[in-house]
């Protein structure tokens, strides 16, 4: 019998992949806890990507920077206790429109507190277009986020894929 087995950014095991069909090069994966074992706190590192959309992987450490973004992101906790906490901006939109990706913003905006989300291993979150948000935690835990690609995007292909 199978056992499922949850990795954690403290214990996982590398991937592989068994290719049925095909070249081996025309096939491309990581491993989100072992990218975000190597990333600096909320750093935000593309782990798959469709078109103009990514999903991101990020290192939970600490308190993050302010993120606002033009669009609904969506993000799952994959390890830890992470609180998520809003701010709905009292001066209007915190970037234009036509902006795509999360941006970082510099300090706490004003505006009111919406308050906050405790998400735990499988929670997930709607970050809504607009609001301001961050991320805390008192121990750490890996997230993915579901956004646009940004210039706060990293993009580490070379890095992160086994081929």
């Amino acid at each position: 019998m199978q056992q499922t087995w949850l990795a954690s950014l403290d214990s996982y095991r590398k991937g592989s992949i068994e290719i049925i069909k095909g070249k081996p090069e025309h096939y491309a994966m990581s491993n989100v806890f072992e990218v975000a074992s190597r990333a600096a706190p909320y750093e935000k590192i593309v782990v798959g990507k469709n078109l103009k959309y990514v999903i991101e992987t990020l290192r939970a450490e600490g308190t993050s920077p302010w993120f606002t973004a033009s669009h609904d992101e969506f993000c799952v906790v994959m390890d830890g206790e992470i609180d998520v906490h809003f701010i709905k901006p009292s001066d209007g939109p915190l970037v234009d429109a036509e902006t795509e990706g999360s941006v970082r913003l510099e300090g706490t905006p004003s505006g009111k507190s919406m308050g906050f989300v405790r998400l735990r291993r499988g929670h997930q979150a709607l970050l809504p277009a607009g609001a301001a948000y961050r991320f805390e935690t008192a121990g750490k835990g890996v997230l993915l986020v579901q956004t646009i690609l940004g210039s706060y995007s990293v993009e580490k292909w070379q890095d992160i894929c086994i081929q």
